[in-house]
């Protein structure tokens, strides 16, 4: 293969891909991308495509450098079967760098003919150059990964998407007529700044309930978010870790510290924002 001189950077060929796709490689479970992993990575990404790569030319020198130990970076075309997501659309065949990790051996694994989902950005000025979003941001492709980045991708896109969740604007807290009895709500902050909250509520001889709100009024139905929703993810990925100090500042002390509680009773419910990626 003839690398082009781009900078090093992504882009494409018209080159047939030869022979039937590579099966995709066993990933551990541990390097498995987890729901956050694949948010965060659909939602940076203008561009997610699936791909099969027609060929991968391994990068030495000046062309590796800032490669951290471990990984060897591959200029790799690939031939678009899907296009998960592109507003401006792909041509045929695209062209970019990834870096890989090398296997248990310490030898870099084989790319031509296995299929990829990709997630990046087009380079201005040069169609069918693309840039990966982040180190991570070339998947082996399964179909269960392409089904789930669609379905964050179609609910991100419809057309009243959960807003960002940024942080939390204030909380109070009612005590009940009876003991144990008592309500908090808490007011989150948003991009744009949509109305988000949380509703706790507790009665004598009954578990807590707790249920988030999308609009100026607490629904009867209103519920705990899906887990592996965008709705979820906001919440379990972006509330901070406990309740902040200013949020109760106008609370007594004993309703400050119920508030706290029932914050961590919608924080266990959530549950944790596992990742596997750090980039």
């Amino acid at each position: 293969m003839r690398i082009p001189v781009l900078g090093l950077l992504v882009v494409a060929l018209a080159t047939t891909p030869a022979g039937a796709a590579a099966p995709p490689p066993e990933v551990p479970l541990a390097q498995q991308p987890t729901y956050a992993d694949l948010a965060d990575l659909a939602l940076a990404a203008p561009v997610v495509a699936g791909v099969t790569i027609t060929d991968a030319a391994r990068l030495k020198g000046e062309a590796a450098a800032g490669v951290p130990a471990g990984r060897v970076r591959f200029y790799v075309e690939a031939q678009v079967q899907a296009l998960i997501r592109g507003r401006d659309g792909l041509p045929g065949f695209v062209r970019y760098l990834v870096d890989m990790d090398l296997d248990a051996r310490n030898r870099a694994p084989k790319l031509k003919k296995a299929r990829a989902i990709v997630l990046a950005q087009a380079v201005p000025g040069r169609p069918g150059e693309l840039r990966l979003t982040t180190r991570d941001a070339q998947l082996p492709w399964t179909e269960p990964l392409e089904r789930q980045l669609r379905a964050i991708l179609t609910e991100a896109n419809g057309p009243t998407p959960p807003p960002r969740i940024t942080g939390i604007n204030g909380a109070f807290h009612v005590p009940g007529s009876l003991p144990g009895e008592s309500e908090t709500q808490i007011f989150l902050a948003t991009t744009g700044g949509r109305p988000v909250s949380l509703s706790i509520l507790r009665r004598p001889g009954e578990t807590p309930r707790w249920a988030v709100a999308t609009g100026e009024m607490v629904d009867e139905a209103a519920a705990p978010p899906a887990r592996d929703t965008l709705l979820w993810y906001g919440l379990a990925c972006f509330l901070p870790p406990a309740l902040p100090a200013a949020s109760t500042r106008e609370l007594s002390d004993a309703d400050a510290a119920a508030a706290r509680d029932d914050y961590q009773l919608v924080r266990s419910g959530l549950g944790p924002c596992a990742r596997n990626y750090q980039s």
